[in-house]
C-alpha cells in the first residue's frame, strides 16, 4: 500500500484509458460519419476520420509478444457435415448452427431446462385445476337454481 495518493485534480488530469488520450490509441467510439457524399451521390472517405490504431513507437524491439504459436496445426471444428461425391464419402467443416447452439445452451443450463419444464407443468396444471373448480361451481349453482324452481313450483300460491 502506498504512503501518497493522487489528489482530485490530479486524478482528473491522469488519462486512464486508449479513449482519453489525446491522438491516442483509438480514434473515436465508433459513432459519426467516416465521409461524406457527394455531389454525384458516391460517398468520399475522409481519412482523416477515419478509426485507427496507432502502433507504438520501438514496438518492434519490445521484449513481450503475444501467446499465439505459429507451430501449432488448426484446431478442427466439431462441427462437419458429409457429403458424398463420386462415390467417396467427405467430411466438410460447416459452421455452427442454430440447433447446435441450442443443444450447447441445453447441456450447460439442464438444472434451468429442467426447472423451466417443471414450472410449465405446474402452470398447466394449476390452469386445469383452476378450469375445474370453475365448471364445479357453475355446475353447483346450475342444480341449486334448478331445486329452487322445483321448490317454488311444488308451493301454492294463495291469493
Amino acid at each position: 500500500m502506498s504512503m501518497f495518493k493522487p489528489s482530485q485534480p490530479m486524478m482528473a488530469r491522469l488519462r486512464l484509458t486508449t479513449k482519453q488520450v489525446n491522438g491516442g490509441y483509438y480514434k473515436g467510439n465508433r459513432t459519426g460519419s467516416m465521409g461524406y457524399f457527394a455531389k454525384n451521390g458516391s460517398y468520399v472517405i475522409d481519412w482523416k476520420k477515419v478509426r485507427t490504431y496507432v502502433v507504438p513507437e520501438n514496438l518492434d524491439q519490445f521484449k513481450l509478444t503475444p501467446f499465439v504459436t505459429k507451430r501449432m496445426a488448426p484446431t478442427k471444428s466439431k462441427y462437419t457435415k458429409e457429403i458424398e461425391k463420386n462415390g467417396r464419402v467427405i467430411t466438410l467443416e460447416r459452421a455452427l448452427e442454430a440447433r447446435d447452439y441450442l443443444d450447447m445452451w441445453a447441456a450447460d443450463n439442464g438444472q434451468e431446462v429442467m426447472e423451466q419444464e417443471r414450472m410449465e407443468l405446474q402452470a398447466a396444471e394449476d390452469a386445469r385445476a383452476k378450469a375445474e373448480a370453475a365448471e364445479t361451481k357453475k355446475a353447483e349453482k346450475k342444480r341449486r337454481r334448478a331445486e329452487a324452481k322445483a321448490a317454488r313450483s311444488e308451493i301454492p300460491v294463495e291469493m
